[in-house]
């Protein structure tokens, strides 16, 4: 399957459809191969973009998806996340960016996804204890010492990208973004300003349940369902935006592929857009 394609960076060639891998079970079991069969389907089917972090599974994800498709296809990128950690009073996760605790979870997703370098690291969270600059100076030095290709963020703010921007190169962003969840419509307005790469996380949220009729009534009329018609509008909205929807069933995998072949009409499109006010 060919996808439309975007250069993160500037040069990091990926489909623009990805898949997100949070979903995949990492117990062992019948669950287990199945989510792996998952992952294996997903790069058979054209995924070049698969999104992982340290905060799934501790780290169980990333050891899942090296078991699944290590030696990785050529022009696969997996992208993962640090920055999460259980060093709460009592053990529980907490946004941790303290220098140690990332070079810590970069050094064992290294380990675990079995490669010595990673294209794209981003920052699963700013924490709110150590200075910006301090956290993404310590992903700067990864940068730096050649194991880190390319720095991107997670959940931020206009305003916090900027000066992000001001320390760093930041090449992606991903927040919470779908059809019927816009509240980050400013941060996606910044990134297609700067040719950055925004990868918005729940992307079918609300309208894969065809939560409001609108949606649903599109996709009658495009012989598609609503998360497809979800996953087409993400698309069609911003030539930056690359949704990475995630799975554990290789039906729906193969469902929010073909949406990369869906197309909206002019008034189809401004029937959703609309949609927005109609929610307000």
């Amino acid at each position: 399957m060919a996808l439309t394609t975007f250069r993160i960076g500037g040069d990091l060639a990926v489909g623009r459809l990805g898949f997100g891998a949070m979903r995949l079970t990492t117990e062992p079991g019948p669950a287990r191969e199945a989510s792996l069969a998952v992952a294996r389907r997903a790069v058979e089917l054209g995924i070049t973009l698969i999104d992982t972090a340290h905060l799934y599974g501790a780290g169980a994800n990333e050891e899942l998806l090296a078991e699944a498709l290590y030696p990785y296809a050529d022009g696969l990128l997996i992208t993962t996340k640090v920055g999460v950690a259980q060093t709460g009073p009592a053990g529980e996760w907490k946004f941790d960016g303290r220098r140690d605790v990332l070079r810590d979870q970069f050094e064992q997703a290294l380990r675990r996804l079995r490669v010595e370098r990673i294209e794209l690291l981003q920052l699963h969270r700013i924490d709110p204890e150590v200075t910006l600059a301090d956290q993404l100076g310590s992903l700067r030095e990864l940068q730096a010492e050649g194991k880190v290709g390319r720095i991107g963020l997670s959940e931020v703010t206009v305003a916090e990208l900027d000066q992000a921007r001001e320390i760093i190169d930041v090449v992606s962003v991903q927040n919470r973004y779908s059809l019927v969840d816009r509240e980050h419509e400013p941060v996606l307005a910044a990134c297609e300003a700067a040719g950055i790469a925004f990868l918005p996380w729940r992307p079918v949220a609300g309208a894969a349940s065809g939560a409001t009729a609108e949606i649903g009534a599109v996709a009658a009329e495009l012989g598609a369902t609503p998360a497809q018609v979800a996953l087409a509008w993400l698309l069609d909205h911003s030539p930056v935006i690359l949704p990475i929807p995630g799975t554990a069933r290789i039906d729906h995998l193969e469902e929010n592929l073909a949406a990369a072949h869906l197309r909206l009409t002019p008034a189809h499109r401004d029937r959703l857009d609309r949609l927005t006010e109609q929610m307000r």
